[in-house]
């Protein structure tokens, strides 16, 4: 989730209350402070509040929540003669933009880290880490309108942001930092997209790095602003991003995007209008709230509402609240806007005892082994990549991807599946640790999924200098004796071990696990310079 940092004085200037009460209420909007300094406090927002992640955005919440000023905000925009065409290629390519002018800022060093923060953190939440969304902002002083959104061949020539000669857009995907990080964006395509202006100075390279020369200084007063993307999500990031910058006094101008089929206006300020039942929401919240409470609940929480008839009230949500997709969302807001610490605890009337799950009491076995074995208990992710789970650790992608569970949009490239085994996070582990001293022994008794399936593994791996197969076969005999499981073992293929160094565990005739040293081209793949042994078991008998 992400953390913003809020300036005490900024953030009590925008707000117009003092740092004690926002600290003492913020927690109730749906935040945990993480550490309280000097002159700034860090907090995490919950995910589902974008709009949240920046200084202004956080003062705009909580001035409703303290009643300083309440029911939704009025954001004017005015027409401008801002103009932006969109080539036909590029409608295979990111086919979705959305674009604004904002004039008269005056930055300060807290507004200009707040909206580059606000950027970047909307580029990992609603941008899925720019594949959906990215944002450019530009100063519109050293650009000449019109704007054209074009296809451009891997030839073209600019200066990137950080970089003082120019390069081809092909050579950025390969040597630029940020041309690296985000090649595989548009590793498919032949063309790439550019923005350009009027006299062909480059504004942006979507999704992967700005031009140097509109680049926002101290003294930059208008910004363009333009969000690529491959939804419609385009439009809810620059309507946050907007409104934010017009908290402190900026002035929002439309543009003109025109395709080559039509042409539209944006940003699109429009509230959007929805009807809540109060009988559902009092149903659902437990509360027995007035028509009024419920009003002012809502315009606390920066809605506009009126009540339409006994039970129905018509809700006006802001156009920059991308989290509002249900009624159910909308309750959620009456419920903090009343506040959660108003809520009185009731007991339920129908009473059990609770008994621990048959799982946990085999994983608690399987701990109180392995700590007794020497070894410490460690928790990864659950998500991994194929890269880790199969390429580093040499095994066939073939033996088991049938079973292997993706994540249909992932937010980076190394959370792409779910982890059939575990011995691949032990050693991103082992290589996040070579500072540390050695021997390190590490286990973990977790679960995988496999074919849809969870399934309880438990693992573990030794790192040392004379670490070798008579050592990790102790630990493995003794583990099965404790468990009081008989057992055989015979010769393993398994390609992340050392041939005639690793073997398979046998009951009943059926394969539960394996271990053995590790083999030196899976070392070096984790970055370790040292022996490794390891072990798996699966099929665990609760």
């Amino acid at each position: 989730m992400p953390v913003i940092t809020l300036h005490y004085d900024d953030l009590e200037n925008l707000t117009g209350a003092d740092r004690d009460t926002i600290l003492e209420r913020v927690r109730m909007i749906g935040a945990d402070v993480e550490r309280v300094h000097d002159d700034h406090v860090d907090i995490e927002f919950f995910p589902d509040r974008p709009d949240l992640y920046s200084v202004e955005g956080v003062a705009r919440a909580m001035r409703g929540f303290l009643d300083i000023e309440t029911g939704i905000p009025q954001y004017a925009v005015r027409e401008s003669d801002v103009e932006i065409t969109y080539d036909q290629e590029i409608g295979n390519i990111r086919p979705f933009l959305a674009c604004a002018v904002v004039k008269g800022i005056k930055f300060t060093q807290h507004s200009i880290e707040s909206l580059m923060k606000l950027q970047e953190d909307l580029h990992w939440g609603i941008g899925r880490n720019r594949s959906k969304v990215s944002i450019g902002v530009h100063d519109l002083d050293r650009v000449v309108p019109p704007f054209r959104y074009i296809a451009a061949d891997p030839s073209y020539e600019f200066v990137p942001l950080d970089f003082e000669v120019p390069m081809s857009i092909g050579d950025m995907l390969k040597k630029h930092p940020k041309g690296v990080k985000f090649a595989h964006l548009l590793e498919k395509f032949d063309k790439y997209p550019l923005i350009l202006d009027s006299e062909d100075t480059v504004l942006s390279f979507p999704p992967i790095i700005n031009g140097t020369l509109t680049r926002v200084q101290d003294d930059t007063e208008n910004l363009f602003i333009e969000v690529t993307g491959t939804d419609k999500s385009v439009s809810v990031a620059l309507n946050i991003v907007v409104t934010a910058i017009a908290e402190r006094g900026a002035e929002i101008e439309s543009v003109q995007v025109c395709t080559p089929e039509t042409a539209h206006i944006t940003p699109d300020l429009t509230p959007k209008t929805r009807s809540i039942s109060v009988g559902d929401a009092d149903a659902l919240l437990g509360l027995d709230m007035s028509h009024d409470e419920v009003l002012q609940a809502l315009r606390r929480m920066r809605f506009d509402a009126a009540a339409r008839s006994d039970d129905v009230i018509e809700v006006v949500v802001p156009a920059y609240r991308a989290d509002i997709m249900h009624a159910y969302d909308i309750f959620e807001d009456i419920a903090i806007g009343h506040g959660y610490d108003r809520i009185t605890p009731v007991l339920p009337e129908t009473m059990t005892i609770g008994e621990e799950h048959p799982i946990s009491r085999m994983k608690s076995s399987l701990r109180e082994i392995m700590v007794g074995l020497g070894f410490y208990e460690v928790m990864p992710f659950t998500l991994t990549s194929e890269t880790v789970h199969f390429e580093m650790m040499q095994r066939p992608q073939t033996s088991d991807t049938r079973g292997v569970t993706r994540v249909m949009h992932p937010i980076t490239r190394e959370q792409t599946m779910l982890r059939t085994t575990i011995l691949p996070n032990l050693l991103e582990i082992l290589s996040f640790n070579q500072h540390r001293e050695l021997p390190q022994r590490i286990f973990e008794a977790g679960e995988v999924v496999s074919g849809g399936r969870n399934e309880v593994h438990l693992a573990a791996v030794a790192i040392d200098a004379h670490a070798n197969f008579s050592e990790i076969r102790s630990v493995v005999d003794s583990v099965m004796c404790e468990r009081r499981a008989a057992h055989d073992i015979t010769e393993s293929n398994d390609p992340a071990f050392i041939d005639c160094r690793c073997a398979d565990i046998i009951i009943n005739g059926e394969s539960v696990g394996v271990f053995g040293e590790v083999h030196p081209g899976v070392i070096l793949n984790f970055g370790l310079d040292q022996p490794v042994i390891a072990f798996e078991m699966w099929g665990l008998k609760v």
